[in-house]
């Protein structure tokens, strides 16, 4: 799950041609309401109850992605589990509420704050006098010191992924007594509340071989609800168990299973009983919805459907044939034994699937927003984008909300596009800044085109394609290997047929809300060929509505990006969100060559390296953007060795301007003006059109009914203590939970 942030914890309305350094100061402070508080999208769906109706005892089974490599949230390898674990297992200082926002978290701290400004900034922590750790010790200033000298960054013998925040610090002491912590900043630090969430225990810190090693794969000391019992790299899964010295409410849970299991086999291990809570994606969620409503109506089959009709769940356009093949392929049934008739092999998966679909009724889908956005990456280190207008004329191009609502609105979710690149709705630094840029307006587009020297129906020279090669050996092995035999990629309306299908329509069923997974690793996609000539689509691309618009051309040669996608299992939602973009782009002569690459060189390969032009991936969102947020727009600036550090900045574009922003914003302990200047920052972030934010991405939790207090947090830092099984007659609260 990706509540937690792990990869940045870790990952002008004017039509005036204007860079973004030059940009007038009212274009970046005109948000006439941005003082007011903004409400989430979605709220977070776990089905609350109070604590005495959860029963006592218990084991959760709970599937994540992978065992991590690291339980050290800290190194440059931890995932979204390794911050799972931590929630569990160890101290948070902070934690946040359902609108992202970090609150104090009462177990372990009494009270936190700034204490002094001059001659240096103090914050004083008033610790909770039952806090302690697993072995029986007081959480104390040595702990806090510990993991400060490690992530300081002046000891290079710790392996450290980031230590944003821990540098500013110029010494920590013991306060009045035990219970008090003394911490004094060399230079101010607006974003205090982020440190200290985990900490570890001084045992962790205190040395590099502990840090570097010890907690890689076992946490000896811990101080949360639950303690790690075991790590079992065999059979893929960590068991926490209620840590018996935890002095706060007492988990509901005797234990809690992480178990590894794939995306797409998810369906059949709840269906199976193996796990009670999973992450999936929308073919499960319309398997689940299928079974459910075959149950609630009279004579309903699990495979026809109520009555015995087709099915078509709310929320999905997965149909029952649809849903039975995805299954057929998941089982591999058309490669069972061949002596077998068609006839008896049908039956036999019928049986198989109707068995998965009725023990599919025990559970359900739990949806909310995910705090992370999935954008458009713009590479402006090369080719024709290194122009801003091109890349400004694109982000023009481009209708964000009909991109929204391709994804969101299948799944009854508010198809609402992302106006900020450093906040989502319901957080502080939230404000739409997308009219630093402006809105969809195709006739801006092609004017921006032609002042940048891109004429329609210009000469072109003649010269090989890129569109295969651009993937790298990567993306021909992906594409020899596809389902169909194909490679995957064709030039649109080479079949002389045409597709009238209105790229903003999301209701067809081709490529319906089965295919939309809710991140840039999964995807899996079967399309039919149409469309118009002109541009590298896949299969299944609709053609738009003026398909004869002239390719632009400039200096002989046409204006062609290449648009990087991975093409593994679950690749579905990203390249139906391309295709709808390339539909978009050509419809003001952009042509777009897509190339499918595997998932493993994707991001290694593609994004990180800037071999690519367009691509889409997704940041999560941060409580402390003015910190977190730096390393992903930071100007890049040459290294020592004559190759350019990006830091995190994948589209390489960058201005002087957003640098001292941030700098500015992390520097002043005035929180109302540090958030105009994260605001002023994202405005110049969109001007200089490097990344454009599309939409919230979807969190789909399949749940065991009598689960509660679990499922899709949202923002919200999950209450692990609070987890667990409905007592029998009991029923769940019919809003959020008060934690």
């Amino acid at each position: 799950m990706s509540h937690n942030g792990v990869a940045l914890r870790a990952v002008t309305r004017s039509v005036v041609f204007l860079t973004a350094g030059a940009l007038a100061v009212t274009a970046l402070s005109g948000c006439s309401s941005e003082d007011k508080a903004s409400k989430p999208l979605a709220e977070q769906d776990i089905a609350p109850a109070a604590r005495d109706q959860v029963a006592d005892g218990g084991t959760l089974h709970w599937a994540v992605d992978a065992v991590p490599e690291t339980l050290n949230t800290f190194q440059a390898d931890a995932d979204a589990t390794t911050t799972t674990v931590a929630q569990a297992v160890l101290p948070s200082m902070y934690r946040l509420d359902a609108n992202g926002r970090p609150q104090i978290n009462p177990d372990y701290l009494e009270s936190a704050k700034v204490v002094e400004t001059e001659p240096k900034q103090v914050v004083l922590y008033k610790l909770n006098q039952q806090a302690v750790w697993s072995d029986g010790r007081e959480i104390g200033a040595a702990d806090f010191a510990a993991q400060w000298r490690a992530l300081s960054g002046k000891d290079s013998a710790y392996w450290t992924a980031r230590n944003a925040g821990y540098e500013r610090i110029q010494k920590i002491e013991r306060g009045a007594n035990d219970l008090e912590v003394r911490v004094t900043f060399a230079r101010p630090y607006a974003d205090w509340r982020s440190l200290f969430s985990p900490l570890y225990p001084k045992d962790v810190m205190g040395t590099p071989d502990a840090f570097n090693d010890s907690a890689r794969k076992k946490l000896k000391v811990t101080a949360g609800p639950f303690q790690v019992k075991k790590v079992d790299r065999k059979d893929d899964e960590i068991t926490l168990t209620r840590n018996p010295r935890w002095w706060g409410h007492p988990a509901k849970l005797n234990e809690i299973v992480l178990r590894a299991v794939p995306r797409d086999k998810r369906a059949t291990a709840l269906a199976a009983g193996s796990i009670e809570l999973a992450e999936v994606d929308p073919e499960a969620l319309g398997r689940i919805s299928l079974a459910a409503r075959a149950a609630a109506t009279p004579g309903g089959s699990p495979v026809a459907g109520p009555g015995g009709r087709p099915a078509h769940p709310s929320g999905s356009n997965l149909r029952a044939a649809d849903a039975l093949r995805s299954w057929a392929l998941a089982h591999k049934e058309e490669a069972a034994d061949d002596e077998l008739s068609a006839s008896q092999k049908k039956r036999r998966a019928l049986a198989a699937y109707a068995r998965e679909q009725a023990a599919l009724k025990g559970y359900e889908v739990r949806r909310s927003l995910e705090p992370a956005y999935t954008q458009l990456a713009l590479n402006g280190a090369s080719g024709p984008l290194t122009d801003e207008r091109v890349r400004r004329a694109v982000a023009r191009a481009i209708d964000r909300k009909a991109l929204a609502g391709v994804v969101l609105t299948p799944l009854g979710l508010p198809a609402v596009p992302v106006g900020s690149h450093l906040a989502l709705s319901g957080q502080d630094a939230y404000a739409d800044n997308s009219g630093a840029l402006g809105g969809q307006d195709a006739k801006e587009a092609r004017a921006l085109l032609a002042d940048a020297g891109w004429v329609p129906g210009g000469p072109v020279e003649k010269e090989k394609k890129k569109g295969d090669k651009a993937a790298g050996t990567e993306g021909h092995k992906a594409e020899r290997d596809s389902a169909d035999g194909d490679d995957g990629t064709y030039i649109v309306g080479e079949d002389d047929k045409s597709d009238d299908q209105d790229p903003k329509d999301h209701r067809g069923s081709g490529d319906g809300p089965r295919h939309l997974a809710q991140d840039g690793k999964q995807y899996a996609n079967k399309l039919k060929q149409g469309g118009a000539p002109g541009a590298y689509a896949p299969k299944g691309t609709p053609a738009p509505a003026d398909a004869a618009t002239k390719v632009l051309a400039k200096n002989g040669k046409a204006l062609a990006l290449r648009f990087v996608l991975p093409s593994g299992p679950g690749s579905g939602p990203l390249r139906t969100v391309a295709g709808r973009i390339s539909a978009m782009l050509e419809k003001v002569g952009i042509r777009t060559e897509i190339s499918k690459v595997s998932d493993e060189s994707y991001f290694k390969d593609h994004i990180a390296s800037g071999q690519y032009d367009l691509a889409l991936y997704s940041w999560p969102a941060s409580a402390f953007p003015a910190t977190d947020a730096r390393p992903i727009f930071a100007k890049p600036v040459p290294a020592a060795d004559g190759s350019l550090n990006v830091e995190q900045n994948y589209t390489r574009v960058g201005t002087d301007q957003v640098d001292q922003l941030f700098d500015q914003a992390v520097a002043t302990l005035d929180e109302g003006k540090s958030r105009s200047l994260i605001r002023k920052a994202d405005a110049r972030i969109w001007a200089a059109a490097g990344s454009i934010p599309l939409y919230q991405r979807p969190q789909l939790t399949a749940v065991k009914k009598d689960v509660v207090n679990a499922g899709s947090f949202g923002f919200q830092t999950p209450v692990y203590e609070d987890m667990g099984f409905l007592k029998k007659g009991a029923k769940p609260a019919s809003g959020p939970t008060g934690h």
